[in-house]
């Protein structure tokens, strides 16, 4: 089994799991299924709220929770060569809920989200992808994944993100001269 059917199976168990009553995170994944957390970069908390809002909220799809896996998996092996980081960022980490890149509320708190999650560094109280990450990006027309890799792409250039965010994730090619008819 490919580590994403492994990833939507675990997804799938943890639905039925949770629509049966199993609300409760404690023991809620097995030792292999915690082995495999840790080696795609995907905390056991972190999968479980994505469940949770998936049942309660039915967003945002098993699709875009396996995504956004797929997203911190490649970061994990390509940039941090499979080592995990030591640090966590917290509530008291983050921008206020208010605070403005360019006149854009919320951006400073979801790019800071973002990284931190690229990293795998968020504290398991907070979730990349809450319904507040859900509701800035869905208005302005941008997948969670897609503004995820518009982070890593950014590095630290937040204007780079702040672009992105302005677009609306549509890239326009370069205007060409057309050739004369």
């Amino acid at each position: 089994m490919t580590w994403n059917e492994q990833f939507m199976h675990l997804f799938e168990r943890s639905v039925e799991r949770y629509r049966a009553g199993e609300t409760e995170l404690a023991n809620y994944y097995t030792a292999a299924d915690l082995r495999f957390l840790q080696d795609i970069g995907y905390k056991p908390r972190e999968l479980f709220d994505f469940v949770e809002d998936f049942v309660d909220e039915k967003a945002p799809a098993p699709t875009t929770a396996l995504l956004i896996a797929a997203v911190r998996r490649d970061y994990l092996k390509v940039i941090q060569c499979g080592r995990h980081s030591e640090t966590k960022i917290t509530r008291d980490d983050l921008p206020s809920f208010g605070d403005l890149l360019e006149g854009i509320s919320y951006l400073p708190r979801i790019i800071t989200k973002g990284r931190a999650k690229l990293r795998g560094e968020l504290d398991p109280d907070l979730m990349y992808g809450c319904g507040g990450d859900r509701k800035f990006l869905r208005e302005h027309n941008i997948h969670l994944a897609d503004f995820l890799r518009s982070v890593w792409a950014a590095g630290e250039d937040d204007q780079k993100i702040l672009a992105f965010v302005r677009e609306g994730a549509e890239c326009s090619p370069p205007k060409t001269p057309q050739a004369p008819l």
